[in-house]
């Protein structure tokens, strides 16, 4: 069948994204096939547009979105058409109306939460909790340090941190995103051109965060160092400023004998049980009270426009593209 996408035929700005007629073909041993109802858009997906996490081109992208299953191939248990469903992952091609996924990795949304609330909430949510809950467990008593505060994966850290009973101090570019990192959880800001680890250190009385889960990359990694108490984690998950450039084991040694992290999602949900687990948890998290807020949504065909808006920073929480 025919169907429509966005497709990159080489790296570079947003103006690559292509909207595309495309073959689709029927699903393959294990496979659904899904008709996307609202596709999340994530820092990642400008990652690959751009080339610092390569493909094989001509490509889709996008790697997060929900839908409804339309047709089933060979194998198929746990999944039903007709089913509300939504996942996260690779290969990438989420930016498309409908596309063909291995239906182990397909989540049933739970009744009461909207289609765009899921494709917004997945992959973010999950990132979420790799970082409090594997990479460094957030325990009642910690502060913790939180880049981003006001983005899609900030504002459901700083909640589910807060559910944790973390002191969460909030990193943003701005006054206006500083009021909205309060509201949703963050004890304190630090904006993000004040000297970080100095008000890190000082909202701490001296001591330093017990973790620091930073996006940014090059242009914050000392401070985020600097920012730590004695055996401190420094967890790494993100290169918006530019990947980090190498440092000496003895960084971490001279600074207390800290811990670094470059953790990846996708190494801890790599069983259909582990992705069920996490995805439970995170639906708990949400059932507690955890608000997920879809600050933005645009067309499909309008992608470019939306990767222009994260990239300057105009976007607050999650971000929807509707086919």
């Amino acid at each position: 069948m025919k169907t429509h996408a966005i497709r990159i035929h080489e790296y570079g700005g947003p103006e690559v994204l292509k909207w595309e007629e495309v073959d689709l073909p029927d699903p393959g041993e294990g496979e659904a096939r899904i008709c996307h109802t609202a596709v999340g858009l994530n820092l990642i997906d400008t990652y690959h547009r751009k080339g610092l996490y390569p493909l094989e081109l001509p490509a889709g992208i996008g790697s997060e979105a929900a839908g409804v299953v339309e047709a089933l191939g060979h194998g198929v248990a746990d999944i039903g058409i007709g089913d509300r469903v939504v996942y996260t992952g690779m290969p990438v091609g989420s930016y498309a109306e409908r596309r063909n996924f291995m239906a182990d990795r397909l989540v049933k949304i739970p009744e009461g939460i909207s289609d765009e609330v899921a494709a917004s909430v997945l992959l973010k949510g999950l990132t979420s909790w790799y970082l409090l809950r594997r990479s460094y467990r957030v325990r009642e008593g910690d502060a913790i340090l939180l880049y981003a505060a006001a983005g899609g994966v900030g504002s459901l850290a700083s909640q589910w941190a807060k559910q944790l009973g973390a002191t969460v101090i909030g990193v943003v570019s701005t006054d206006d995103k500083a009021e909205l990192a309060k509201s949703q959880g963050c004890d304190h800001i630090i904006l993000s051109d004040d000297d970080i680890a100095a008000r890190a250190r000082e909202l701490t009385d001296g001591e330093g965060v017990a973790a620091v889960y930073d996006s940014v990359g090059k242009d914050t990694f000392l401070a985020s160092l600097d920012s730590l108490r004695f055996h401190g984690t420094m967890v790494s998950f993100g290169n918006a400023s530019g990947p980090v450039e190498p440092i000496s084991p003895l960084e971490l040694a001279q600074r207390g004998s800290l811990y670094l992290t470059r953790p990846v999602l996708f190494h801890f949900i790599r069983t259909r049980e582990e992705l069920t687990a996490a995805c439970g948890e995170l639906f708990a998290a949400i059932d507690r009270g955890m608000r997920v807020r879809v600050g933005q949504t645009y067309a499909l065909q309008d992608a470019a426009q939306a990767h222009l808006d994260i990239e300057a920073r105009l976007t607050t929480g999650s971000t929807v593209l509707l086919p």
